[in-house]
């Protein structure tokens, strides 16, 4: 694998002339943050050497270089699922490579199905810890001490500064946000009244099919890492309706602008 890596940064160093700083990974409800990129280079996924490619409505597919209030940005504009039946090293990939050219931060959005009661639908979460219910985990098989511990801790998946520096964004911005535990799953079925309920009862307020595989591989290699989720349906019960891939991104798009204000912000403050 570091192999691959080495090889993946390499062939982007060669096309550009550029270190970021943040890696931004423009999932469902950020995809307008590009708007607000300075761009300075594109590259398409499908001409990265071993990079995915994303199979999903709505994700572009794109790494952009660029700047945002002034600070080297690199953002990924479309990510990989579990689901799309690449492996956990495959879709976590990029991540590696982020890290190898140059990044300290990682900022990662999402949607999910929200299951707290005191969350709307629209709401803006502020991740602040996860529940890996994937069933299985990126750093399974050989370590790569080049790349990080055997045993990563998780103590502090989401640095506590960047959430205090959030939220003190959104109350500037005037933003109402949530703060809450996000389970990831594999996906891609929506879940069951009993799964949205078994997956309260464990202790997560909002779920989804992302995130969790690129933020253990983040803390892996020591990256400082953020994350925002837009609630996009409801699991609690006598809330749950039927919902499809256009509802969620519909929902998403709505709460985009909230969403970029506040990571600009952030970026401004740091």
């Amino acid at each position: 694998m570091l192999a691959k890596i080495k090889e993946t940064t390499e062939f982007i160093q060669k096309k550009i002339n550029f270190t970021p700083e943040f890696g931004i990974i423009l999932g469902t409800g950020l995809g307008g943050l590009v708007k607000e990129i300075e761009i300075i280079h594109q590259i398409k996924y499908q001409d990265i050497p071993n990079f995915p490619v994303s199979t999903v409505e709505g994700h572009q597919g794109n790494l952009i270089f660029g700047k945002i209030e002034g600070r080297n940005i690199v953002a990924m504009q479309g990510r990989f699922h579990f689901y799309e039946g690449y492996s956990m090293q495959e879709i976590t990939l990029p991540i590696r490579v982020l890290k190898f050219l140059g990044i300290k931060y990682l900022f990662v959005s999402n949607a999910s199905g929200g299951m707290n009661p005191d969350f709307e639908v629209g709401d803006l979460m502020i991740i602040n810890d996860h529940i890996n219910l994937f069933g299985t985990n990126p750093l399974i098989g050989k370590n790569i001490d080049e790349l990080g511990p055997r045993f990563p801790d998780m103590s502090e998946a989401y640095d506590r500064k960047l959430i205090e520096l959030a939220l003190q964004a959104a109350k500037e911005l005037g933003v109402n946000v949530k703060q809450g535990v996000y389970a990831g799953v594999s996906g891609p079925t929506f879940e069951t009244p009993a799964e949205y309920k078994y997956i309260r009862a464990i202790g997560a307020d909002a779920v989804g099919m992302s995130t969790v595989p690129e933020v253990i591989v983040a803390r892996h290699m020591n990256l400082t890492c953020f994350a925002l989720s837009v609630i996009t349906d409801s699991g609690v019960p006598g809330q749950i309706i039927e919902i499809t891939h256009t509802d969620v991104q519909e929902i998403a798009g709505k709460a985009e602008p909230q969403m970029a204000a506040i990571i600009k912000k952030m970026l401004n403050s740091l």
